[in-house]
This record gives structure tokens, sequence and C-alpha cells, in this order.
């Protein structure tokens, strides 16, 4: 059997047991833990798309979550005005919000991607702390321009946005944004990243274009962070400008630091682990009366710090699965 053959048998092989996999999870798991899960598989993504600009090109960002932000209000956008942009044409509905969810978190993943091209050209010639404070002031610039546009809701949110992400479409996009990220890592690109992330002045001294490759990095990661914030907008059902405010940034860098900078299984596991701690901690709230959690969190947080400051799985260095060009 030809290696083509294998490799787009085994693609569709994949996609077969994910579409299983989304269909039977929902009759075994209640309408909260489901919710819980989606949640994850969204912080995975956001973190895995981070990682790419943080841990493998060592590129200090803080404005992620105003690339969700934007991957979010475009494509619910879309999805909210598409009934009245084609309210003449008579097209099967079925098709129709398939077709129109997957071009709207396309359209919003491409916005965030030419977002983060704009910001990217100028900020990525900085360094260390004067881009995270660059990319920290983009990220609120997008949070205050949506409480300040009416067409999608400003301040009191925007509401009447379809549910279309269900357990398939959340799977399918964390397998997309892993998958093409390990790709690239396999590949000249990813080593040409790694050897930014290592010495910016010894890989321009042999030929990398070290602002390109910052700015290539950048565009990727703020596209899936487009994609994930799509799927979060059309799970929601509801977006408010609060939604994406500087701890929503801060909350994506954790994922990243605490599962290993660079180290793609250790930021998997950990966004997991990070997404579904706060809600496991409700029931300690229900037993003590009180809100301890973020103060549980914290500590926590402080404390695998000083013992590992690395990161939890710093030396489990395994590939979420290996890219065979």
């Amino acid at each position: 059997m030809s290696p083509v053959v294998k490799r787009y048998g085994a693609l569709v092989l994949g996609g077969l047991l994910l579409y299983g996999f989304a269909e039977l999870l929902p009759n075994v798991l209640g309408p909260y833990p489901l919710r819980v899960f989606i949640n994850m598989c969204i912080a995975a993504t956001l973190a895995l798309s981070l990682n790419l600009v943080l841990g493998h090109t060592g590129q200090f960002s803080l404005g992620h979550a105003g690339f969700m932000a934007i991957g979010a209000y475009v494509s619910a956008f879309i999805t909210v005005s598409f009934p009245t942009w084609t309210s003449a044409v008579v097209i099967n509905e079925a098709f129709t919000d398939t077709f129109v969810f997957a071009l709207a978190t396309f359209a919003g993943a491409l916005t965030a991607a030419l977002g983060g091209l704009i910001v990217g050209m100028p900020t990525l010639r900085l360094r260390g702390d004067y881009l995270a404070i660059a990319t920290l002031g983009f990220g609120e610039i997008v949070r205050v321009v949506l409480l300040n546009i009416n067409a999608v809701g400003g301040a009191r949110g925007y509401a009447g946005i379809p549910h279309r992400a269900d357990v398939f479409w959340v799977l399918a996009a964390l397998a997309l944004c892993a998958w093409v990220i390990q790709a690239l890592m396999d590949s000249a690109h990813g080593r040409a990243f790694l050897a930014v992330r290592e010495d910016e002045v010894a890989a321009s001294a042999v030929g990398i274009d070290v602002t390109k490759y910052k700015v290539r990095a950048f565009v990727l990661s703020s596209f899936f962070a487009g994609v994930a914030g799509a799927m979060f907008a059309h799970h929601e059902t509801y977006l408010n400008p609060a939604s994406f405010q500087f701890q929503k940034s801060i909350e994506i860098v954790v994922m990243v630091v605490v599962g290993g900078l660079g180290n793609s299984f250790g930021v998997f596991v950990s966004a997991l682990l990070l997404a579904y701690l706060p809600e496991k901690l409700r029931d300690l709230q229900e037993i003590t009366g009180i809100d301890l959690r973020m103060v549980i969190y914290s500590l926590l947080l402080v404390v695998m710090m000083l013992v590992k400051p690395q990161g939890l799985f710093a030396k489990w260095r395994v590939p979420l699965w290996k890219y065979r060009p």
C-alpha cells in the first residue's frame, strides 16, 4: 500500500472515529459535564495556538484574547446576519446552517489572522517586555472598540447567536490546530522558529529572516485563536466584551507556562486540567459556603512555579502525533 493511500486512509479513519465519539459523548455525559468538556477543548485550542508564539518562537504575547474576540464577533455577526441577507432565497436549512457556520468560522479566523499581521509587522521588531506591552495594548484596543460598536451589541453584549459549536466541531477545531502546528514544527519552518527562540542574533547570522518568521508564527497563532473564538461564540450563544479582558490572555499564558514552554503535549494536558479545575472546585464552595476557587487555584500555581518552574510536563516531550510528509 502506497504512503499516500495510508496517509489519507488514516485521515478518513480518524475523521470517522472523531464523528463517532462526538455522537456518543452527549449520550454519556449530562448537559453540564458536556458544557465543561467543550470549554476544556476550546481552552486547549487557545493554549496550543499561543504556544506556537510563546513556546516555540519565544515571543511573549499578552494579546491573545483580542484575537479570540475578533474571531468570535466576526463569525457571530455573519451567522446572525445571514438569514437577513438571504431572506428571498430558498436554501436547504440543514446544509445552510453547516455551510454558513464553517464559512463564518473561517472568516472570523482569517480576520483574526489579518489583525495578527497588522499588529505583528511593527511590534514583532520589539523584544521581551516591550513586545508584551504592545500586544497587551492591542488586546485592550479590541475590547474597547467592541464596547462601542452597536452593530454587535456594544456594552450590552451580543445575543441571539445560533448554537452551532457542538462536540464534533470543537474537537475538529482542536485536532486541526494540533495537526497543523505539529506539521509545521516538523518542517524547516519549525526549525527556523526554534532557532529564533534560542538566539535571534545567531539565527539572523545564518540567514534566517527573524522578523518574517516571528510574523508567520504570530499570524498562524492568531488564526487559530480566531477559530477558538468562533467556537466559543457559537457554544455560549452570547458574547460580551468583558469575556475578553486582560485576565483572559493571562489565563491562556498560564496554561502554556504550566504545561511547559514549547511542549505541545504538556500544554494540551495543562489546558484541559486548568479549564476543569475551577469547575471541580465548585464542590468545595457548596461544602464551605465560600467561593475559594480562585484562592486555591492561585496557591496551586504559586506552589507549582516554586517546585516545577519549567512546567509540570517539561520532560514529557511526547508529540500529539508524528507528522510524516
